[in-house]
């Protein structure tokens, strides 16, 4: 019934070290070729006579209209559309390319860009350093922007939007190759391949969403990342963390990620990287993590975190150790945690100090009332025991076999499998929910608006059963009722 409720108000609300060269090869982004050079080139346009005869650090400015050139911007200056000129590739070719450091593209239509793949067609690419591209919005384009080795440039405020291609034959709809202390801040992309930082370090990724591609984000060989506030949704992934150190995942929307692979969040090790204050519902798995973190120079931090309505929470490979989970909502998940394989979460840890984790299906009670469960959570479910070591059996999962293999595994103790792991200390109530979003850019604010709700009532169930029914006292002296409690926290 709970599971129920929950789906229907989530329905309602949202429409080891590091590789070998030969495991996992990287291919740099393709050599760039001339504009034209190998398809026919469109005249020089007007916006092409305009950057010819204008100075260095001039700003030119674009009146409306639809313009058919592809343009090179070879000195700095600031290049500025006035009512959304359009910017016609014709359907073949990259249309701007930048060459020149310190240049400026804002309040431009680009569209229709090649579909060449080995030539990688781009609606904009850079390939000098501060550039800022701005408010622009890319249409029918194979790839988006591609940035290669420009360092300290700003991607802010566009809409990129990919071709009507199989999504194996997509382009990325935003790249950086080698782009150190850039800033990828409110894009939107939708219907691309992949969003991918490679060999960058220092960047601030805020804001964006993506949908509808194969990796909302994808992270390698990239270091001290920022990613905040994003909403990444109906990915095949939502982010892919690989090879790198330092990334700071916080406040971001993991949502409805289902593809082959269907990981909310992916590490693949990954080293010195925190989970703070995000949401994830409706994937296949919410966090999938493989040698994660790679070193025991710091835990992999997992906080504050509401991991619901996944097929699966958390699914860990044997080989992943040194992690901590405290004070995170695992709330009706089919399955709460996995190990892929055979193996234990014996170096992994689900609680610090006195406190763990929130966990919907915790059967037991607080006599004292202090919030923390008086029996340990452990998860000992001989069908899911089963289901980690043969995933086949998910066919059954709701059927009369699932309920009969629970059976045996509550009459006969002897069949009851080991716990994958314990939680000491286990919390009675939902932590409070601390995703949501000021500005409510990309429709974020609405469903994280549908997690509050999630995280409101798996707390009423609890303190409904759990709860008497006078009113309890704070620390400070004041009284608030238990519900009170749980919605006070989200802000």
């Amino acid at each position: 019934m709970r599971r129920s409720m929950c789906a229907i108000l989530l329905l309602a609300c949202s429409a080891g070290g590091r590789p070998q060269p030969d495991e996992h090869p990287v291919v740099s982004p393709a050599s760039v070729h001339p504009l034209g050079a190998k398809e026919a080139a469109l005249p020089t346009g007007e916006i092409g006579r305009r950057i010819a005869a204008a100075a260095d650090g001039e700003v030119v400015e674009i009146g409306p209209g639809v313009y058919h050139e592809r343009i090179q911007v070879t000195r700095p200056l600031t290049l500025v559309g006035r009512g959304r000129p359009v910017i016609d590739g014709g359907g073949s070719g990259d249309i701007i390319e930048i060459t020149a450091p310190g240049v400026t593209i804002k309040g431009f239509a680009v569209r229709n860009t090649g579909i060449d793949l080995e030539q990688e067609n781009a609606a904009i690419r850079v390939l000098a350093g501060n550039a800022v591209i701005e408010d622009n919005v890319l249409e029918d384009v194979l790839f988006g922007i591609d940035l290669r080795e420009s360092p300290g440039s700003v991607v802010k405020g566009n809409r990129i939007g990919g071709k009507l291609l199989d999504i194996a034959r997509r382009g990325d709809g935003l790249r950086l190759w080698r782009c150190d202390h850039a800033l990828v801040d409110s894009n939107i992309v939708h219907d691309g391949r992949d969003t991918l930082l490679w060999y960058s370090t220092d960047i601030t990724v805020r804001g964006n969403s993506a949908s509808r591609c194969r990796y909302g984000l994808h992270l390698m060989f990239s270091d001290d990342v920022k990613i905040e506030e994003n909403v990444l949704s109906e990915n095949s992934v939502g982010v892919y963390l690989m090879y790198s150190t330092g990334v700071e995942l916080t406040r971001n929307q993991l949502l409805n990620n289902r593809g082959p692979s269907g990981y909310g969040i992916g590490l693949k090790e990954t080293d010195q990287f925190s989970a703070t204050d995000n949401l994830l519902v409706g994937n296949r798995v919410g966090v999938y993590i493989d040698g994660s973190p790679f070193s025991d120079k710091k835990p992999g931090e997992f906080t504050h975190n509401t991991i619901a309505l996944n097929d699966i929470g958390l699914t860990f490979l044997p080989s992943a150790r040194g992690n901590e989970l405290t004070e995170n909502n695992f709330i009706d998940n089919i399955d709460q945690v996995s190990v892929a394989g055979r193996g234990d979460l014996s170096g992994n840890r689900f609680w610090k100090g006195d406190r763990g984790n929130y966990w919907s299906d915790y059967t037991g009670y607080d006599q004292n009332g202090d919030g923390v469960g008086d029996f340990v959570y452990e998860s000992q479910t001989l069908f899911d025991n089963l289901m980690d070591k043969e995933p086949k059996l998910r066919l059954f999962l709701f059927s009369p076999a699932q309920q009969a293999i629970e059976f045996v595994g509550r009459a006969l103790p002897a069949v009851r499998p080991e716990a994958k792991f314990t939680d000491e200390v286990p919390l009675m109530r939902p932590v409070p929910a601390r995703y949501v979003t000021a500005d409510n850019r990309g429709g974020s604010g609405f469903l994280a608006a549908a997690g509050c709700v999630l995280t409101a009532l798996g707390g009423g169930i609890v303190l409904a059963v759990t709860w008497p029914s006078r009113s309890r006292r704070t620390a400070s002296g004041g009284e608030v009722s238990g519900l009170t409690l749980v919605f006070g926290g989200v802000r």
